[in-house]
């Protein structure tokens, strides 16, 4: 299939109830998605929604140290470049963590994983009144981020690192550009970041939707306090297994829920393009599969 050539075919859609983002897509979106994208806003503090990309097994990353990534696991699927920039485009932050940051993510803004959806990610953006582009929201507990880092250097993407007392420490005696902001979010002993206290940074910041991209960690401790509401997840068509040679990362990593506290989603939509397969969960499921409490 060219790259010209794929569309994302809906195979499932629910429609999109409540205050939410979105709707019809312009033009040259709606003829690469199939369906319009709505996602619903919450009241009470900005909504978080991820995106993945894992292989069949659940590997999001063929190594543990930092090589190897979402484009190794979709085998850079145009379609799942794709829609990773549509929810970039949607959103008023893409946030990561930083051991996501050092493997290799270059950049935050939608053009930037899918550029020949540029003016069309521009041209949604502007018809959502939304900012130029989404504010990079860089989570790093250690604050031990490259300051020649490529992704924090475009005057053009405000930047917010979120970090410990500790590591804001580190991060001021770097020469950070301008548009680089470093808030302490620490709450607990070492270099760590309280989450519910990183949630109140988005909020007064005005960051209403937010795009977390990873990683596996960040998502599994957002995941624990329960401050996921959407999973985007792209299940890739290949299997990578796992060893003692080969230990690889899933997609929750440092967090085991017991049975009665494992969280339960809800199948908001289903997707495909060739082989690849697009789901979008609601953290509100129950084990019936309907609606329970988010």
């Amino acid at each position: 299939m060219t790259d010209d050539a794929w569309r994302i075919e809906p195979l499932f859609v629910s429609p999109a109830t409540g205050s939410h983002r979105g709707g019809p897509l312009t033009p040259e979106l709606a003829r690469r998605y199939g369906a319009d994208l709505s996602i619903a806003l919450r009241r009470d503090r900005p909504t978080i929604v991820s995106n993945f990309v894992t292989t069949i097994d659940g590997v999001v990353a063929f190594d543990t140290e930092g090589r190897t990534g979402g484009r190794e696991v979709s085998g850079g699927s145009s379609p799942d470049r794709f829609l990773m920039g549509l929810v970039r485009a949607t959103s008023d932050a893409v946030m990561n963590g930083a051991g996501t940051v050092r493997a290799g993510a270059h950049g935050w803004t939608p053009a930037s994983v899918h550029p020949a959806s540029a003016d069309a990610y521009a041209e949604w953006r502007r018809s959502l009144g939304l900012a130029p582009q989404p504010t990079a929201v860089i989570v790093t507990g250690s604050g031990s981020i490259d300051p020649e880092h490529p992704g924090l250097h475009d005057p053009a993407v405000p930047v917010v690192i979120v970090t410990s007392d500790a590591g804001a420490a580190r991060l001021e005696r770097l020469a950070l550009p301008a548009h680089v902001e470093v808030v302490a979010a620490g709450g607990g002993p070492g270099d760590r970041v309280d989450l519910r206290s990183l949630v109140d940074v988005l909020r007064d910041r005005n960051l209403g939707l937010v795009a977390c991209e990873g990683g596996p960690t960040l998502f599994a401790g957002l995941v624990e306090e329960r401050l996921i509401d959407e999973l985007f997840l792209t299940i890739a068509p290949q299997i990578a297994g796992r060893s003692d040679d080969a230990t690889r990362l899933s997609l929750v990593e440092g967090v085991g829920f017991a049975i009665a506290d494992a969280p339960w989603l809800r199948l908001v939509s289903a997707m495909r393009a060739d082989s690849h397969l697009f789901l979008r969960y609601r953290m509100d499921g129950s084990p019936n599969g309907k609606e329970g409490k988010s």
